[in-house]
Formats: structure tokens, C-alpha cells, sequence
């Protein structure tokens, strides 16, 4: 065969693929502003992200809601928090609805989902950020501690993702919370480090089960945040931490956010099936 036979079979088998390719690429560039136009990534798009009505959660929901999309924001118990979210956001010209829901329960997640689908139309970005962290040595973790964790951050997890692999329009993104303990687990959080590395196991699968509609699925994997999640734990929580960490503090709930609103991005687009570290250095 002739070096110009061999060119023109590799060009035809280029052209050939070319519009599955463009079609990818169009469902990638729906999210992304056009420049010069002015239009936000999230314009017209819709997102629901668990356990939003405090910490990373609600930093998550208004830097999603900044960035154009319609939000749903979910409580389990303080209603008052969750309703202070969405009037933040709408205050600030954004779309958001409020709805209650335990992930642990399936048919509250469904429900969870379809109110936003009848306010918004479908789902873009899931965010599965509902998560509670019970700390203890083996020999002193109550069966209701480990149960109480498992359900909310395993099943819950489960239940929410389930929802997003059935739900999440082609070109989406869904994103877990994993936790920076994973790499080196100090004493006492062997239960919730395993409920958070099945967030990076979850992912990692998601994501080669959705190939083919350039949907993505990642874990963001944060270090020592300034939340209630950590506090609750006291101040003994706190004490080293920022001496510890190479950048010198504590995160904060809208360092995180940042790194989601990154992958919901089309600066983001080629991220998928990975665990990304937003720790300060620490671990």
C-alpha cells in the first residue's frame, strides 16, 4: 500500500468518527460560557446537592447557584438552615428549592429527585454530600454509632447515586465527598474512614458505567474543614492542625466548593473516576 493509499484510509477513519465525537463535544460545551457572552456554565441546568444546609454542603449549593444553576437544596433535620440556603441564593438572583429528605431511605431520595425534576426539569450535577462522622476505637464504637454512620454514608451514598446514574441528563456530573483520612487513618476512625473510601470505590465504578455519555463521576477527598461536622468533636479536634498543614490553616467550606464548581466545569471535563485531595497539604 502507498504512503498516500495509507493517508487517505486514515483520514476516512477520522471523518468516519468525527460525529460521535462532535456530539460528545456538544453536550461538554452546554455547560460552559461562551466567550464574550457572558452566559454562566450553569445557565439553564439544575443540581442537587445532599446535605446542604450547612458546611461544605451549603457552600456547595450557593457557588453552584453563582454559577447559574438551578439548585435543589436537602435538610434531614434543621428545615430553618436549609431555608436560609435557598434565601441566600435567591437573594442573590439565583433559582432554589428546599425539600427534606434521609438519604438512608430510598423512596425519600426518589422523592428528593422528583421534586427537582418537576421544578427544574431533570438534573445536571448531583452532588452527594450528606454524610455524618462517629468516631471511636474499635473496642468502644456502639453498634447504633457504626449502624447510624453505615446507613447514612454507605446506603445513603448508594441511594443517592443510584438515583444519579438513572437520572443525570447526558453531559452531567456527579461528584461524592470522600475524605483526606482515606491515606493514613489515624486512631479511632477506621469505621468512618471505610464509609469514605467506598465514596472513591462508588465513583471510580459510576464512572466506567457511564461511559459513552460524557458524564462524569469523581470524589473530592477534603482535609481538616472548619465545619460542625469537625467541631462537634471539640476543640481537641482543632488543636495542631493548622501548625500541621503546609498552607498553614484550617479549610473552609468554600475551599471545597471551588474544587466541585471546578468539576462541574469545562475546565473540569477531562476529570473522571478520580479522588481529588483538597487537603492544604495536610496528609
Amino acid at each position: 500500500m502507498s504512503d498516500t493509499d495509507s493517508s487517505r484510509r486514515t483520514f476516512m477513519a477520522l471523518a468516519a468518527a468525527a460525529p460521535a465525537a462532535l456530539a460528545l463535544t456538544s453536550a461538554a460545551s452546554a455547560q460552559t460560557s461562551t466567550a464574550g457572552t457572558g452566559t454562566l456554565p450553569g445557565a439553564g441546568r439544575a443540581a442537587v446537592v445532599t446535605g446542604s444546609s450547612r458546611g461544605i454542603g451549603a457552600a456547595t449549593a450557593k457557588r453552584l447557584a453563582q454559577d447559574g444553576y438551578a439548585v435543589t437544596v436537602n435538610y434531614l433535620t434543621n428545615r430553618d438552615l436549609a431555608g436560609q440556603v435557598v434565601a441566600d441564593i435567591e437573594a442573590a438572583g439565583g433559582r432554589a428549592i428546599v425539600r427534606q429528605a434521609d438519604v438512608a431511605d430510598p423512596a425519600a431520595v426518589k422523592a428528593l429527585f422528583d421534586a427537582n425534576d418537576e421544578a427544574f426539569g431533570g438534573v445536571d450535577v448531583v452532588v452527594n454530600n450528606a454524610g455524618i462522622m462517629n468516631v471511636g476505637p474499635f473496642g468502644q464504637m456502639t453498634d447504633v454509632a457504626f449502624d447510624r454512620m453505615m446507613a447514612t454514608n454507605v446506603k445513603g451514598s448508594f441511594n443517592v447515586l443510584r438515583e444519579a446514574a438513572r437520572r443525570t441528563r447526558d453531559g452531567g456530573r456527579i461528584i461524592s465527598l470522600s475524605s483526606s483520612i482515606i491515606k493514613t487513618p489515624p486512631p479511632a476512625t477506621g469505621a468512618y474512614a471505610a464509609t469514605k473510601s467506598v465514596q472513591v470505590l462508588f465513583s471510580s465504578v459510576l464512572a466506567k458505567e457511564l461511559a459513552g455519555r460524557n458524564i462524569s463521576v469523581n470524589s473530592v477527598a477534603p482535609g481538616a474543614v472548619d465545619t460542625q461536622l469537625l467541631r462537634q468533636h471539640g476543640e481537641e479536634a482543632l488543636r495542631g492542625i493548622p501548625e500541621q498543614t503546609p498552607l498553614g490553616r484550617l479549610g473552609l467550606p468554600d475551599d471545597i466548593a471551588s474544587v466541585i464548581a471546578l468539576l462541574c466545569s469545562q475546565e473540569g471535563a477531562w476529570i473522571d473516576g478520580q479522588n481529588l485531595f483538597a487537603n492544604g497539604g495536610l496528609g
